[in-house]
């Protein structure tokens, strides 16, 4: 295992799933296990997984000018969220770039999480809040355990009253089989699923109720690396592998805008102010690619960098790419120049192990309405 400063308490748990813990963010991660990560994705696609995303950061801001904050570093209309609720989030340097995106929990008047991956959400915070009435906490007790797939709700069912009642993209304090947990109806699969905030000495605890009572329902523990298989099919974006920070730009220093991104609805309607907003606003139009989706011919699934030619030049490079044993497709998110990016354009994947023919295919390749996701009861 690479070495690492923040602690899993689920370690001893992955490692007999036959992970290496490999480092994400500074914590060991259960990138593989033994098992096949396909048909990892086929139970969270039928049935349900658990995943330990507790290499994401997680960071309390408890103070009245943490909603300042917040609204300056965040592309969101904080101020309107509602305590219970959460919302995605992107945040900007002062190009207008992507530095990170995060989900953003209010618990309360003065009480916000903010959950983020690997880019520079923490830092911003601290810096910001230097001074002022908000106290900045790391919290690297508080595990995240991911249930995804269809039954999640209905295992949650058994034990979390009203659990059905919970929306989208909102969050409820309760607990589970004894333990102080937060429940929040989000995830990273495009399916119905929920985000289990539990502290570390009851990770374990809930980590083994869930695997096995679940386990007549078909629940299974699923590795890190099958959320790429997930992810491309309900286009979600991770900084920064789909970045110019993994794939630079010839000549070019690293950066992308929203508008490159497609994350250009993350900025709430009519916002400004926020820390790269006029550089944002600016480069509206000005794209100098789109990231879009690929569907390739046959059964083999491309790799990470592959490129993507057409018209005898390259013209894009396949940022994650996937297969689904369901639909029998071989797709992948890339970047493509503008050109490209349209709906049943024709073109060539070129890598060490595959070439193929393909198309350029809107996002998402399931579930385009978010059904599944957002339906309640």
């Amino acid at each position: 295992m690479t070495l690492s400063w923040r602690f899993s308490a689920l370690a001893d748990r992955h490692r007999a799933l036959g992970s290496n813990l490999e480092d994400w963010s500074g914590m060991g991660t259960a990138w593989t296990y033994d098992a096949d990560p396909y048909d990892q994705h086929v139970a969270i696609r039928t049935k349900a997984g658990l995943m330990d995303v507790s290499g994401l950061r997680k960071t309390h801001l408890i103070g009245s000018h943490a909603i300042a904050i917040l609204e300056y570093i965040t592309t969101r209309s904080v101020a309107k969220i509602q305590p219970g609720r959460s919302v995605y989030a992107a945040i900007l340097n002062e190009r207008g770039h992507l530095t990170d995106d995060c989900v953003l929990y209010r618990n309360g008047p003065n009480s916000w999480m903010l959950v983020s991956g690997t880019g520079t959400a923490h830092e911003e915070i601290v810096k910001q809040a230097a001074g002022r009435n908000c106290a900045v906490l790391f919290d690297d007790d508080l595990h995240d355990l991911s249930l995804q797939g269809p039954v999640a709700v209905d295992f949650l069912a058994r034990h979390v009253p009203g659990i059905r009642d919970l929306n989208y993209f909102h969050h409820v304090h309760t607990t589970l089989f004894g333990a102080p947990v937060t429940i929040s109806r989000t995830g990273y699969t495009g399916e119905r699923g929920y985000e289990i905030f539990v502290r570390g000495q009851d990770a374990r605890l809930v980590w083994d109720t869930i695997l096995s009572d679940g386990k007549e329902m078909g629940i299974i523990p699923c590795c890190f690396s099958t959320l790429d298989l997930l992810r491309v099919e309900s286009y979600l974006l991770f900084y920064p592998y789909d970045n110019s920070q993994m794939y630079p730009i010839a000549g070019q220093p690293v950066g992308d805008s929203l508008w490159e991104l497609g994350l250009d609805v993350t900025v709430s309607p009519g916002k400004a102010g926020f820390r790269g907003a006029e550089e944002h606003y600016r480069q509206k139009g000005q794209e100098r690619f789109k990231i879009f989706g690929m569907l390739i011919e046959g059964d083999q699934m491309a790799d990470l960098g592959d490129e993507v030619w057409a018209d005898g030049k390259k013209v894009g490079v396949i940022t994650c790419p996937s297969y689904s044993r369901l639909t029998k497709r071989s797709m992948a998110i890339a970047r493509l120049d503008v050109p490209y990016a349209r709906q049943g354009v024709k073109l060539e994947v070129r890598g060490k192990s595959l070439k193929a023919s393909a198309i350029a295919h809107t996002l998402t390749f399931d579930d385009p309405e978010k059904k599944k996701r957002t339906a309640k009861g």
